[in-house]
């Protein structure tokens, strides 16, 4: 809505539908009165006062009344009372923007004074029998919509398909009696309640994110910089913002935003689009909202009046508790008029006048009532609630609470009124709140206190509760071995108990004859009663049987068929040891032992040892006169052979002949070194090595 200027004046500009003078024409000037109290289910003018005046013009074509803040759209309702006194004005009303036309019904401007005189009889009334809040109205001459508030015009400007880009150029150029026009920044929520859900169509606003992707600021008039919302639909504002549900999106690089349509989600608020949004449907653009007011150079304008109806109603009450009997404040706050209580919610006694209230001694729960009354009228009593609160008692705990060992504990308590509060140590802080409390782990005697609050109240009374812990019995698992054919004996090992084993029997002792995984329970006797499960592994050991028994000069290695850590050895069935090497070992014939280290089972074979003497001296002194191989007796078969060192055959020993005495045909032979070999039998290995013949 842009006018042409006035002659003579750079920032003044012509009414709507008027013919442009050849003096000077001067914008008129709008005052009202009529700040009153509402009272529910009437109605009441909406001014007291109006004056239009106006220098050089004495008529206009229409007046526009609009409920501008408050307006609740089904209930709110503004009307031309006594209408056949003002033929020459005819009204009509917009519930969809809360606003009230005043027009001439012919089309010929209605005079100043005529306008007046209908402004005074337009009243304002509300269906609801208690109604809330204030309503503002604004009076004003041109149809953009008013907000007192900020003294800002709106206007709607329908344009089908118009993009952002477009619109804001647009709206750059428009003027409103020479107020500079821009797209709209919504602000407040007034302002988005006037300019968005009370306007005649959707479109355009001037918050864009196209700088900063998620950032969105207002890109036009005075707001311009400023940030209004950061992030997608779950983000947050800085200060103002009116999203519809699930917006801003960013479905497809939606950078502008835009008031949604009628029927879209929340009314009035907003949604984002792309430059040109969609081709139709509800996301084509069917215009843009211009906002006027706020730009450096504005004309100070009075195109507009407003008025203000407050709604006697009590707007806030402060219902108030004490622990057990005595007096209680209560509060209360009012829109307008004053504020009465009574002890009935109709009729009844006036018991106190004023924002506060304090009751007689009270011994139990008593509701109070609270309304607001005016010259004109009162409003509906509010209920305000005076809590006389019980202070509880701990009236059981399930002191003492045992265990059996470290763990955790459940203590509980049950209270007189209300529920428990749990503590650590007398003077701790509170580590639970409930009827049971379930301890962390203890593993030593302990307190715990339980306090019983009822809303608030206690008596600071804090009831012990002993946690105690019984030691278990202390069991250690075994394994035992046990012989073939033969029975064990099981210890339970801790005396003065109750048993109870996996064989049913109740003794501390039990013989068993198989082998297998035996348990006990072991129980300490009441009050402890406590129970720790023994378990006894009962396992037969292998037989050991030997193999073979090598012979190594004098060193005996016993082999088994298979080898057991619990097998011992010997090699004169009185001295065992568990390696099965012996060192040392005598000549002659000898038995290999080996037992299990129980003695459950032995195993035995006879070996012999053969020393062949490194050197012999045949000196007739009676020591080491001949040379022999001890034990060869004990082998009939055996054969040993004497050679020189050239080779030479000097002689051959056996179980008959056993031993030589340094000659050869009788002749003495020379001191030196002679070699033999040995052959127990044809099937045996011979045996090598070489002796020396000293003199």
């Amino acid at each position: 809505m842009s006018y042409p200027p006035k002659k003579g004046y750079s920032t003044a500009f012509f009414k709507s539908k008027k013919t442009i003078p050849t003096l000077a024409n001067i914008a008129p000037v709008l005052s009202a009165t009529g700040n009153q109290t509402y009272c529910p289910l009437t109605s009441v003018n909406i001014a007291t006062t109006i004056t239009i005046t106006d220098p050089d013009d004495t008529t206009t074509d229409a007046i526009y009344i609009q409920i501008s803040s408050g307006y609740s759209n089904g209930q709110d309702q503004l009307l031309l009372n006594n209408s056949l006194l003002h033929p020459t004005v005819t009204s009509s009303w917009n519930s969809s923007e809360g606003k009230l036309t005043l027009k001439s019904p012919t089309g010929i401007p209605v005079t100043y004074a005529d306008f007046e005189d209908a402004v005074k009889d337009v009243q304002f009334s509300n269906s609801s029998p208690s109604p809330v809040g204030v309503r503002n109205f604004s009076i004003s001459i041109g149809q953009a919509n008013y907000l007192p508030r900020n003294g800002h015009y709106y206007e709607y400007v329908p344009n089908l398909g118009i993009t952002w880009t477009n619109a804001r150029a647009a709206a750059d150029i428009r003027t409103y009696y020479g107020l500079k026009g821009y797209l709209a920044t919504l602000t407040a929520a007034d302002e988005a309640q006037l300019a968005g859900k009370q306007a005649p169509g959707a479109g355009w606003i001037g918050g864009t994110d196209t700088e900063i992707e998620g950032v969105w600021k207002w890109a036009t008039g005075p707001e311009a910089g400023t940030v209004f919302w950061n992030g997608l639909s779950n983000g947050s504002t800085p200060n103002f913002a009116f999203w519809n549900s699930g917006e801003p999106n960013q479905a497809g690089d939606e950078d502008y935003a835009h008031i949604t349509a009628p029927g879209v989600g929340i009314a009035g608020s907003w949604n984002d689009l792309a430059n040109a949004g969609d081709v139709s449907g509800n996301y084509q653009p069917k215009g843009y909202i211009v906002e006027y007011g706020g730009t450096t150079g504005d004309p100070i304008l009075q195109l507009s009046a407003s008025t203000t109806l407050t709604i006697a109603s009590i707007t806030s009450t402060t219902p108030a508790s004490r622990c057990d009997a005595g007096t209680i404040t209560l509060f209360a706050t009012a829109t307008a008029g004053t504020i009465n209580w009574y002890d009935a919610a109709t009729g009844g006694t006036n018991t106190g006048t004023g924002p506060s209230f304090i009751t007689p001694n009270l011994s139990t729960t008593t509701t109070y009532y609270v309304e607001t009354a005016t010259t004109s009228c009162s409003s509906s009593r509010t209920a305000v609630e005076a809590k006389i609160i019980d202070t509880p008692t701990i009236t059981t705990t399930n002191s003492p609470v045992t265990n059996c060992g470290p763990g955790l504990f459940t203590a509980t308590a049950t209270p007189s009124a209300g529920t428990v509060n749990w503590y650590s140590q007398i003077g701790g802080s509170v580590v639970n709140t409930g009827l049971f409390y379930i301890t962390p782990n203890i593993d030593s005697n302990t307190t715990y206190y339980a306090e019983a609050i009822n809303n608030g109240c206690t008596n600071n009374i804090k009831v012990p509760i002993d946690l105690v812990v019984y030691p278990l019995p202390p069991v250690s698992n075994q394994t035992v071995k046990k012989c073939n054919s033969s029975k064990v004996t099981l210890d339970a090992a801790i005396p003065n108990m109750s048993y109870l084993w996996s064989t049913n029997e109740t003794t501390q002792t039990i013989d068993v004859s198989t082998t297998g995984v035996f348990t006990v329970d072991i129980t300490s006797l009441a009050p402890e009663s406590c129970t720790s499960k023994k378990t006894i592994t009962v396992q037969e050991n292998n037989k050991p049987e030997i193999k073979e028994v090598k012979v190594e000069e004098t060193t005996i290695t016993i082999h088994l068929v298979k080898n057991e850590a619990y097998f011992e050895f010997s090699i004169d069935g009185i001295n065992y040891q568990s390696s099965n090497v012996f060192t040392n070992a005598p000549s002659g014939l000898q038995t290999a032992y080996v037992r299990e280290i129980n003695q459950c089972s032995i195993d035995s074979q006879p070996f012999i040892v053969l020393i062949a003497p490194k050197f012999f001296t045949p000196n007739n002194d009676g020591f080491n006169d001949v040379w022999e191989v001890k034990g060869l007796i004990n082998y009939p078969l055996a054969e040993v052979t004497l050679f020189d060192r050239y080779g030479k055959l000097i002689t051959q020993l056996n179980a008959r002949n056993n031993n030589w005495d340094g000659t050869f045909n009788k002749n003495p032979l020379p001191a030196t070194d002679y070699w033999y070999v040995l052959k127990l039998d044809k099937d045996s290995p011979e045996v090598k090595g070489h002796f020396s013949l000293k003199r």
